[in-house]
Parts: C-alpha cells; sequence; structure tokens
C-alpha cells in the first residue's frame, strides 16, 4: 500500500465573491485576523502527513508564491528593529512544507485543475483540499481522518459531512450504498450529484473540499467531456471512477467554515479571535457589549 504523502491545493480561481478586495489579491491571502485562509490548509496538510504540496495558481496569484518563500529584506529589517519574534513567525511560514506551483491556464474547472498536477503525482494515491473550506477541530485534522480511512480501504475517500436538507443544492451530495446508521463514520458511496434539487437529493451528506484520490482518476479526468459552464467536474470524474473500483465517504469530525462565502469568512474570523489567547477576552468583551444593543 502507498503512504498519501502528496496534497493539491487548487486555488486558480478569480474570488469573485469577494470583489473588490479580490481585484488585487488572492482570495487564499485574505486573512483569519491575520493568518491567510491558505495557511490554514497547508498546516492542516503538514499535520495529516503530507510531505510535498502543489498548490495550483494563474498568473495573478504571484503575493501567494512569495507568502511561503524567504525575505531576507524583511528578516535583515526586524533584525535591526530588534523583533527576532517576528523573524522566527515568518521563518517558520517558510519552512511549513515543500510547496510546488503549477499555472492553470485556463479556466477549466475543479476537474481541470486536478489534472493539471498529473506530472507531480504520478502513479500515488493523493490529497485534495479546496481552499474555500477550512476546518477546525481539537482532534486529528480532517485530512488525517481522510488518510486514515484511505489507509483502511486503500480506494478513494471522500470527505463529507451532513448539512441542511435544505442547502443540498449547494453541495455534491453522495448517495451511500446503504442507509447510514447513526454514529457510522466511514460508508460505501454508489453515486453522486453536483447541487442536486432539494426534493432529489438521496441524501444530506455532502462533500467538502477534502478527498484522497487514487491516480486512475487522472485517466478519467483527461475523457472527461465539459460540463456546466465548459468546465470539467471533478463529481463526473469521481462518478464514472466508482464503475472501476470502491469510492467511501469518511463524516469527517471538525467545524467546516465556508471561508469562500462572506458569512462563513465573518464565522471563522470570530471563532478563530475567540480561540487565541491574546484576543479572545477583549473579543468576548465586545460581543457582550454589543449584545445589550440587539432585539
Amino acid at each position: 500500500m502507498q503512504r498519501v504523502k502528496k496534497a493539491i491545493i487548487p486555488a486558480a480561481g478569480l474570488g469573485t465573491r469577494f470583489l473588490p478586495a479580490t481585484k488585487s489579491m488572492p482570495k487564499e491571502m485574505l486573512p483569519i485576523v491575520d493568518t491567510p485562509t491558505i495557511q490554514f490548509i497547508v498546516e492542516e496538510a503538514v499535520k495529516s502527513g503530507i510531505d510535498e504540496i502543489l498548490i495550483i495558481t494563474n498568473s495573478n496569484k504571484h503575493s501567494m508564491e512569495n507568502y511561503f518563500d524567504l525575505n531576507y529584506e524583511l528578516e535583515m529589517r526586524l533584525k535591526e528593529a530588534g523583533k527576532n519574534d517576528l523573524v522566527d513567525l515568518i521563518r517558520q511560514v517558510a519552512s511549513l512544507a515543500n510547496i510546488h506551483y503549477v499555472r492553470q491556464k485556463e479556466p477549466k474547472g475543479l476537474g481541470h485543475a486536478i489534472l493539471c498536477a498529473r506530472t507531480f503525482v504520478g502513479n500515488e494515491p493523493f490529497a485534495v483540499l479546496l481552499g474555500d473550506d477550512m476546518v477546525v477541530n481539537q482532534g486529528k485534522p480532517a485530512l488525517l481522518q481522510l488518510v486514515e480511512a484511505y489507509n483502511q480501504k486503500t480506494c478513494s475517500i471522500l470527505g463529507v459531512q451532513e448539512v441542511l436538507h435544505t442547502e443540498v443544492n449547494k453541495y455534491g451530495i453522495v448517495t451511500p450504498s446503504r442507509e447510514v446508521k447513526d454514529g457510522k463514520k466511514l460508508f460505501k458511496v454508489v453515486d453522486m450529484v453536483e447541487k442536486p434539487d432539494i426534493d432529489k437529493a438521496e441524501s444530506d451528506y455532502a462533500v467538502l473540499g477534502r478527498y484522497i484520490l487514487t491516480p486512475e482518476i487522472f485517466d478519467i479526468l483527461s475523457h472527461t467531456e465539459p460540463g456546466k459552464n465548459g468546465e470539467i467536474q471533478l463529481t463526473d470524474a469521481i462518478r464514472d471512477l466508482m464503475v472501476h473500483q470502491p469510492v467511501y465517504a469518511c463524516d469527517f469530525v471538525g467545524t467546516r467554515y465556508d471561508v469562500g462565502d462572506k458569512f462563513g469568512y465573518v464565522k471563522a474570523t470570530i471563532d478563530y479571535s475567540l480561540r487565541r489567547a491574546d484576543m479572545s477576552k477583549k473579543v468576548k468583551d465586545y460581543i457582550k457589549e454589543l449584545a445589550k444593543n440587539f432585539n
């Protein structure tokens, strides 16, 4: 069994939901307090045992590449100012992982972005982490839970959680092979539909930005016809993969934030602030003060 040691982070999207800010700044660099969202995703991958990370970018995302690189001029200025703690902090960012980059030259969808990583991955199982889905927990990282599921089943694993039935039309929804009993965290998938009508969804289990995929997905993606908006859909390729090999879903534990959505981004910022020792009390006091004026 091959170990999952490589991860792909697709980050070539335009970030239109956060315009005008993303006119000049990649959405992945928008900070949760003082930490860009992309760093949380990279840290999750590293904590899950990933050795090599490939970030799929576009021509407007130089700042993201610079962020994970060394900056000798900045370090020198900080040292001259006696701010060695900040030097250590930015050096830690640069040494998080071996990070590589490739550009998705055309906006042809998530499936096409994954296909851009074929040479990087080779003939190995690999992880995919979507930057819009930030997952926080006190135990095992979400991706590590999927890796452990892969070690058990040695097949592709989809990271899922139950969502409100009224919101299934926002997600890729999986169909379990049989009724999933309470507490069952790993189950076989027989179908997957992207954003189904609410009255046609076969379950409330939504795929939330975490995958372990086997390398056979690349051949399928290379022959997948463009779907909606002329994009190559990863969902379509995974459905084809199910014909040839089993695919399982892992109902991972953790609080998930859609940081590609304005309200999800605000929630993540507030919750992260409340977990920080240097900010928690001030934020709590401010919220209490605000609450006095709520109806």
